[in-house]
């Protein structure tokens, strides 16, 4: 039997890297491993759905699950999770010093739709009762001018967007004054640099842990999508995905917690697992649709509620059947 030979986007993570090096195998499948950044993976499958696999937005995603024109099904591997108060940066001189201070202020984003934009709202929304419609969306690329939403919005009259002039970023306006802040999943340009930028949660450490505790949620940012053409011709295809990615992830989970020699270029970082463990548990990564319903709803309810999906999509809608559930030994 000739194995399936599938192209497989994903971003250089360490729980990629034992399927990239063919430690861990794909049942059946011959791969071929593209190392890209999410924007181009995300561009590319949303575009022209260049991918047999790929890496792709849960925002992006879900938009197209609402429209039923989904080119991809998803396999519930989460790539990329991450807590989106590090994500949300103000103009320190507006006299925002809470985050109910970001009512009616001018905010940039570089697409509306991005999944990080809505848990950064979905935490203003919950936690500070400052929802979507409270804000002026500004609209630009964040370093270079041009950028454009990847899917097509149709978003409610009471969501205002403001297209940003095609010349310029939003870190220059942000630099010049002339948006209170930005939500985006990189930091702007003059981060770190400029006095007068900076995050909305000055200790975003302690403000996204006290939020894991209270919500029990880790916010997940990606997921794995399969060509729908693929997995309607190969089903046992989904599972076989599900199985690999999983074995990777618990792989790279191990050989971060091994303290011997650290495998990250980060002092002290099984101090961090340690934490991290005592915090969130074992697998605080969890793959796999049970252990992340709540979190999944939850961005299902405010991307619904942000005007992003014209109807309330659901957490089964989202994957391939043969992923809803796994085998026990």
């Amino acid at each position: 039997m000739t194995n399936l030979r599938l192209s497989i986007a994903v971003g250089d993570y360490d729980r990629m890297r034992p399927l990239m090096d063919g430690f861990v195998q794909i049942d059946g499948v011959d791969p071929v491993f593209m190392r890209l950044t999410p924007e181009e993976i995300f561009f590319r499958a949303m575009r022209q759905a260049e991918f047999d696999v790929c890496e792709l937005s849960l925002s992006s995603f879900s938009v197209r699950t609402a429209r039923a024109d989904n080119p991809y099904v998803g396999v519930p591997v989460f790539p990329s999770r991450a807590f989106r108060h590090t994500s949300i940066y103000i103009r320190t001189d507006r006299g925002i010093d809470s985050p109910e201070d970001m009512r009616g202020r001018r905010i940039g984003v570089p697409e509306y739709q991005l999944t990080a934009n809505v848990w950064a709202r979905a935490i203003l929304d919950d936690d500070h009762g400052v929802k979507a419609s409270d804000i002026t969306w500004v609209r630009a690329g964040l370093n270079q001018p041009g950028r454009v939403e990847k899917v097509a919005l149709n978003l409610p009259p009471d969501i205002r967007i403001e297209d940003a002039p095609t010349d310029t970023t939003l870190s220059a306006m942000l630099e010049r004054g002339e948006i209170d802040g930005v939500i985006a999943p990189r930091p702007p340009a003059g981060f770190g640099t400029d006095p007068n930028i900076g995050w909305l949660f000055p200790d975003p450490i302690a403000a996204g842990s006290d939020y894991f505790r209270r919500t029990r949620i880790f916010p997940i940012m990606h997921l794995l999508g399969l060509r729908r053409t693929i997995a309607d011709q190969h089903p046992w295809l989904p599972g076989a995905l599900y199985k690999a990615f999983e074995t990777s992830k618990n792989l790279a989970l191990e050989r971060l917690a091994d303290d011997s020699a650290s495998k990250a270029t980060l002092p002290f970082v099984e101090v961090h697992v340690l934490r991290m463990r005592e915090l969130m548990g074992q697998d605080y990564w969890p793959y796999g649709v049970a252990p992340n319903r709540h979190t999944l709803e939850t961005f299902l309810r405010h991307h619904h509620r942000q005007g992003l999906s014209d109807r309330l999509v659901t957490v089964d809608e989202l994957f391939h059947p043969a992923t809803l559930e796994t085998f026990k030994v």
